[in-house]
């Protein structure tokens, strides 16, 4: 089954779509069903991202705008480490 991705007050809709599509890449070959969830805060920089998975897996971490951490290639590349790479 596909990841959902969804994103809340994180500016940009283009921007959006790239990091959705990005983690979707990642997650397509992982088995079970993948839930991210990213969501930007109006008071700082920081985006709250939480990774579900099967079997209970979850994982949390904070991307810092001014650490470069809002670029798509660079949440994508989070994901991938935080997520286990069993393939279908």
């Amino acid at each position: 089954m596909p990841a959902t991705v969804e994103m809340h007050n994180t500016g940009e809709r283009e921007l959006q779509r790239d990091v959705v599509a990005m983690i979707e890449h990642v997650l397509a070959d992982r088995l079970g069903d993948w839930r991210v969830s990213i969501v930007g805060s109006k008071a700082n920089d920081r985006w709250e991202m939480k990774i579900h998975g099967p079997n209970g897996f979850e994982r949390s971490y904070t991307l810092e705008g001014a650490a470069g951490e809002h670029e798509p290639r660079v949440i994508a590349a989070f994901v991938s480490k935080m997520v286990p790479t069993m393939k279908a």
